[in-house]
């Protein structure tokens, strides 16, 4: 990575802090460490085809997931579209959400979560918060296509 300052105003592509996680590889191109950012976080995350970020929640931010290409299962609590490139969902803090990729193409998606740095007394809270095998959400894909995270685990 480039140097940076705590003034700093740009991330151009080989600044961005890349990291693979149970989910997507993701290019993290607005977050404390790279810009002068204590509201806004933002991800390009790439998914393979068939993987995906199953049911889970944000304790403590909200989230806008983003499509720049393919297509997103995307869920909602309860609710689920298909989204596609130019497409957004909203998604408060606390509310479950999940996002699928049951199709041949990959799919590439930003996510905006704010803020970014949380106050002391919840910081330490985890997050992401998996609910998938919950009852109340581990069924509710029954009869669509089977998508795994990238560790092999089903979602």
């Amino acid at each position: 990575m480039s140097e940076s300052s705590p003034t700093n105003r740009f991330v151009q592509i080989d600044d961005a802090a890349r990291e693979t996680n149970p989910w997507t590889n993701n290019e993290w191109l607005c977050r404390p460490d790279l810009v002068e950012a204590d509201k806004l976080l933002l991800v390009r995350a790439n998914m393979d085809p068939m993987h995906c970020h199953p049911f889970h929640y944000h304790p403590h931010r909200e989230e806008i997931i983003y499509v720049i290409y393919g297509r997103a299962e995307q869920w909602v609590g309860h609710e689920r579209r298909i989204l596609k490139a130019g497409e957004m969902a909203h998604i408060p803090p606390g509310v479950v959400h999940a996002t699928y990729n049951p199709h041949k193409e990959p799919l590439v998606f930003l996510a905006i979560l704010s803020p970014a740095v949380l106050p002391e007394e919840i910081a330490a809270d985890p997050d992401p918060v998996d609910v998938s095998a919950d009852p109340q959400w581990s069924g509710l894909r029954t009869g669509l296509p089977a998508c795994t995270t990238m560790d092999g685990s089903a979602g």
